[in-house]
Formats: C-alpha cells, sequence, structure tokens
C-alpha cells in the first residue's frame, strides 16, 4: 500500500527542485512541471519497476517516455531523487556543457533519458514503437508516455492515437496533463480540444479521468489502468491539473508556462513548499 504521505513530501521537494532550478538557470518551464510533479512522483516512487541502473533497451521493466519534453525540470528532478544520477547535478540545469539541457537530450548519456523530446507531438508515437517492441518480445512491463494537451493540436498524436487502436497495444498507459493552458493562453482560446474524453474513446481507447494533483488518485487510476490489461485497448488518463500547482501566484495561468521566477518570486515559492529531501547546492 502506498504511502501518500510520504510521496506527497517527495512531490513537495521535487517542487522545490523545479523552482530552484529554473530560478538559478534564468529561464525554463516551471508551470507544466509544477503541475504534473505528483504524477510523476507516483510513477518514479511507486508504480513503476524501473532499473535505476538504466539500460537504453528498458528490456524487462517499465519504460516512461516525457513527450512534453520542456518539463525537463520535473522530470530530471524525479530522476536524480529516485536515484539515476546525483541530486547535485541539479545544480547545472541549462548550463554550457550540463548533460541537464533545457529539454531532454541523448547525447550526453543522461541516464533515464531514453529520447530527445522537445519538438511536441513525438512521444506517443516513440511510445507505440517500444509498445508493440515488448509486445513482440514478451516483455510484459508496462509503458507510460506524458503529454501535454496543447500538444494534442499535433497531428501526428493522433496517427499515434490510431495506430495503438489498430494494434491493441495494451500495454500502454498515456498520461495527458489536461491543465488548459499553452504558452500563447488558454487552449480553448489557441485551439478548441473539444470533448477529450469523446475523442480518444472514438479513436478506440480506454479513457479514465482523473485529479492530477491528487496523488492517491493518481494511484488508484494508474493501477485500475495495469488491470485492465489484456482487454487490447491502449489506456489514457486525462488529468485535470493546475498549471503551477504549489505556487500560488504561479496557478491558473499560461504566464509562467516558460518563465523564470526573479530573485523575490523564489524566495515567496520556496516558502510555500516544504523542503523534505535536503536542498542541493547551487553548485557542483
Amino acid at each position: 500500500m502506498a504511502d501518500i504521505q510520504q510521496l506527497n513530501k517527495i512531490a513537495s521537494q521535487v517542487r522545490r527542485d523545479i523552482v530552484r532550478q529554473v530560478s538559478f538557470a534564468t529561464c525554463g518551464h516551471p508551470g507544466g512541471s509544477l503541475g504534473c510533479a505528483d504524477y510523476l512522483t507516483a510513477l518514479y516512487f511507486e508504480i513503476m519497476e524501473h532499473d535505476k541502473g538504466f539500460n537504453m533497451k528498458g528490456k524487462g521493466e517499465d519504460m516512461f517516455f516525457l513527450s512534453n519534453g520542456h518539463i525537463s525540470p520535473l522530470f530530471y528532478s524525479v530522476l536524480a531523487r529516485s536515484g539515476y544520477f546525483p541530486v547535485e547535478e541539479l545544480a547545472t540545469f541549462r548550463k554550457l556543457n550540463s548533460r541537464l539541457q533545457g529539454h531532454p537530450a541523448t547525447h550526453e548519456g543522461l541516464p533515464g533519458v531514453r529520447v530527445a523530446s522537445g519538438s511536441l507531438g513525438q512521444g506517443l508515437s516513440v511510445a507505440c514503437g517500444v509498445a508493440l517492441s515488448k509486445r513482440l518480445e514478451k516483455d510484459d512491463k508496462t509503458v507510460y508516455v506524458l503529454t501535454g494537451d496543447g500538444e494534442l493540436q499535433e497531428g501526428q498524436v493522433w496517427e499515434a492515437i490510431m495506430f495503438a487502436a489498430h494494434h491493441k497495444l495494451d500495454n500502454i498507459i498515456t498520461a495527458v496533463d489536461w491543465n488548459g493552458q499553452q504558452i500563447d493562453g488558454p487552449t480553448k482560446k489557441i485551439m478548441a480540444l473539444g470533448d477529450l474524453n469523446a475523442k480518444w474513446t472514438s479513436f478506440g481507447w480506454e479513457v479514465l479521468e482523473i485529479d492530477g494533483n491528487n496523488m492517491e488518485d493518481i494511484i488508484k487510476t494508474v493501477n485500475q489502468a495495469k488491470s485492465t490489461r489484456g482487454n487490447g485497448k491502449p489506456k489514457v488518463i486525462l488529468m485535470k491539473t493546475v498549471m503551477g500547482f504549489g505556487v500560488d501566484y504561479m496557478m491558473h495561468t499560461h504566464a509562467w508556462h516558460g518563465k523564470a521566477p526573479n530573485a523575490e518570486q523564489t524566495e515567496t515559492a520556496l516558502a510555500q513548499l516544504e523542503e523534505t529531501m535536503g536542498d542541493y547546492p547551487y553548485s557542483v
């Protein structure tokens, strides 16, 4: 049984890491990173079977792909806090010659990163290929992918959605960060997404909806999605999240999609987030 309180404490530290990385680099994407912190914490610290020693092929383990790569501060924090590389390396975020680039990249061999992501719309396609490969190799582990809701405006995503349903990839679980915001404003004003539940359902997917900032709800729903493996349907979890969750002045607005807080704003944010695992130093 998951220790929800402990997972929430880890998520709080992850949020501190996000704010500090973006602040120190004076650039980055805090809004979506903060909003998805609960989900990635649940995956890496409770749900997924994964090897921190890191094998690029991921055979015999669950695999995660971050499609909305701009929320890299979150990805890096969760990887470091779960043991993939030293936590102190978070201080190098977006610095020259760092392994922690603004969008995850593979050329520096950062453990935990299996595909470069930054060009939106590609992650689900990659995950579909991996899920199909696992099935062909009789590997019974699960493939997870996280996308943004604004990302669903990309046509390639819907091609991948059709592919997964056609090939009955019931070993893939997609989560959509459904916060209603993208870099230029609310999604409903930029390009309305319509009824996402009905759309995914009509494409042959099993659809679940959750509060993406509720740890207990996340774990319960992901386990429910895993339990239906064998029914020939890929799963999608539509996560209602709040952009900037945990930092009051960043919440419910696209303004902090890709903007770093200044020194005063950083202190205000950190005062709202509990330090639970120890902050890393600003230099290594």
